[in-house]
């Protein structure tokens, strides 16, 4: 690799892709850097590898992507694939770490495309081992073909519970039970939002059709659940739930969560670009302009990690990053980047219509955000409960990073991804204030696990 690019481009999804193709198209000798092993992020993983029949039962979506891959392969584009990026500064040195082996390499500008993450959601037995993320079990499903069997449990909100689960019907799993923690009330929050959805009607039709598909079937969705918990020793046996007003329980050895998705932001928030509280999304996101520059110079952020918007609406989102980009470098006028863009501008107010009342309908209680069981681990790496961080607050620390230095709550291999989000809502919570006023963790350098060895390669020359 080169000391420096004009553009580096972090993650190959939707919108990274995007993103290099079109600065390849205009000239701009471009960088795509990605961890993982072949284009396509986590919703078009393993796009070049699957199987046909594999690939027809993630759906239409999923093969969307195929035209988005073909591209970047056909296009001047570095792509540096199993490239892990672990620091990112406000000078646009970019650390990395491939095969082994550290670097630090510099460009004139930046384009974040890391993408989201699940939302980490503690409750009582949620470390045990049995219970996963719902992604995670779509990414072996996509990259490897590997599925449950029979009679395990999908719990918690949002549209990837009911995706996955109409994936699974298709590939023959059996169901025992969709727990739906979604609260009744929140039809009534997503009401006023309806109108404009009906704008994407395409979205809400195709949910109405996985919806119907399960029923057929004759899986079983239980709504407005509540008080989720995993029961197990060394391994889940069980999963626990209030349901119209009684106790019930459903014996199962796996169990797959889902509560919506937010910014994969470290690196952003390593670079010291400034993040606000985004209450509709509940999470922190990057403040942007229209084009997508960051608060620093140079950093452009685009895709879910700018704030969720779905695939389609980061594929438009790094197009108009790859433009402004160019302006940028000086490879386009204004004008020009302007009317380049009027199409994804346009295309991607329409993709957004869904946002409003998917946000309503799938917000996530504040109950079950402030874990309210004291002897749930909330902090997985340094194994903190909330009953901790609860009485750090009642000990007089006000904020997420106060409680972080006194209990090493997010100081574990994890950097705090697991724990950021959850630690603000408990300290929130207990200290009567909003979230944004606790703040989120300060993140430092590496984001990523380094050894000390990997480090101590990037300067050969030091003897001590």
């Amino acid at each position: 690799m080169k000391a420096h690019y004009p553009l580096v481009i972090i993650g190959a999804g939707p919108a990274g892709l995007a993103a290099a193709v079109v600065a390849a198209q205009h000239g701009i000798e471009v960088t795509l850097l990605d961890e993982q092993e072949a284009p396509g992020g986590q919703i078009y993983r393993a796009m070049e590898s699957i199987p046909p029949q594999r690939a027809e039962m993630l759906g239409e979506e999923y093969q969307r992507g195929r035209q988005l891959v073909s591209a970047l392969r056909d296009a001047r584009v570095d792509y540096i694939p199993s490239t892990r990026v672990w620091s990112l500064n406000q000078k646009r040195e970019i650390g990395l770490l491939r095969d082994g082996a550290p670097q630090v390499i510099t460009a004139d500008q930046i384009l974040l495309a890391t993408g989201a993450m699940e939302r980490p959601v503690p409750f009582p037995g949620w470390t045990l081992p049995g219970v996963m993320n719902a992604g995670a079990g779509q990414i072996l499903f996509k990259a490897h073909g590997i599925i449950p069997s029979d009679g395990m449990v999908l719990a918690g909100s949002g549209p990837l519970l009911l995706l996955l689960a109409w994936q699974y019907l298709h590939a023959g799993v059996g169901i025992e039970a969709i727990l739906d923690l979604t609260p009744m009330h929140n039809h009534l929050r997503a009401l006023p939002y309806l109108p404009r959805a009906l704008l994407a009607r395409h979205y809400l039709s195709k949910g109405l059709k996985y919806k119907k598909d399960l029923e057929l079937a004759g899986i079983h969705t239980l709504h407005n659940v509540s008080d989720l918990e995993a029961e197990g020793t060394d391994h889940i046996e069980a999963v626990g739930f209030l349901h119209k007003g009684k106790r019930q329980r459903i014996e199962t050895s796996l169990l797959l969560i889902h509560f919506g998705v937010i910014p994969h932001s470290q690196l952003a928030r390593a670079a010291g670009c400034v993040h606000d509280w985004d209450a509709g999304q509940q999470c922190w996101r990057p403040r942007l302009d229209d084009w997508g520059n960051s608060s620093i110079d140079g950093i452009l952020i685009a895709g879910d990690s700018a704030g969720i918007g779905g695939a389609r609406t980061a594929e438009h989102a790094g197009r108009l990053a790859a433009w402004q980009a160019l302006h940028a470098l000086g490879r386009i006028d204004r004008r020009e980047r302007n009317r380049l863009s009027r199409d994804d501008r346009r295309w991607m107010r329409g993709e957004q219509h869904i946002r409003p009342f998917l946000q309503g309908f799938f917000h996530i209680p504040s109950k079950l955000l402030a874990v309210p069981n004291d002897d749930t681990i909330v902090c997985r790496c340094e194994e903190i409960t909330a009953g901790q961080i609860r009485q750090a607050v009642a000990d007089g620390l006000g904020d997420s990073n106060q409680v972080k230095f006194l209990t090493r709550c997010g100081m574990g291999p994890c950097q705090g991804r697991q724990c950021d989000l959850a630690v603000a809502h408990i300290v929130a919570a207990a200290g009567g204030k909003a979230v944004a006023k606790g703040g989120h963790y300060r993140t430092r350098p590496p984001v990523a696990p380094l050894t000390l060895g990997q480090l101590a390669k990037l300067y050969p020359e030091e003897t001590e």
